[in-house]
């Protein structure tokens, strides 16, 4: 049987289309590109999240010599939020990236971890994708990947 799937989410043409907590958490992920470790592929990418408690958190990837034993920005600040802070819930992420020609999305690892993070708080996370003075926002990363991996 034939099904459909609808996706909905948001496209900000500027930054100054969103709101200041999404376009401050924006400019908290650009400014995570800076400490990235990104010396073989020269893309530097930021990620930050905003917890209930009104806290900001941010992190970078990281690349290895010893690939693919490298991370993505929102694994590392994913992992660590949760190692540190896992009763804080996460209630959004934004990522950004540089160089910054088109707006930066997660890889199929990140979504899944971003899902099993939304599963394990019980509440979803708009995840701000960024780039290039746009963003595209969803509400929750299980549209980003609706056919999750479950146990």
């Amino acid at each position: 049987m034939k099904q459909r799937l609808d996706i909905s989410y948001e496209h900000y043409d500027s930054f100054n289309e969103l709101g200041a907590a999404d376009r401050a958490l924006i400019e908290e992920a650009e400014a995570a590109t800076a400490t990235a470790n990104a010396r073989y592929s020269n893309f530097r990418v930021g990620a930050a999240v905003r917890l209930r408690s009104g806290r900001t958190l941010h992190a970078s990837n990281f690349e290895s010599e010893v690939y693919p034993a490298g991370l993505c920005a929102e694994r590392s600040l994913l992992f660590y939020v949760e190692a540190n802070y896992g009763d804080d819930v996460i209630e959004a992420l934004a990522i950004a990236s540089n160089p910054s020609e088109r707006e930066c999305y997660p890889c199929g690892q990140c979504r899944q971890v971003i899902v099993d993070v939304e599963r394990r708080q019980q509440s979803p996370i708009r995840v701000i994708m960024s780039g290039a003075g746009t963003a595209t926002v969803v509400d929750s990363a299980e549209k980003l990947l609706p056919f999750t991996f479950k146990l």
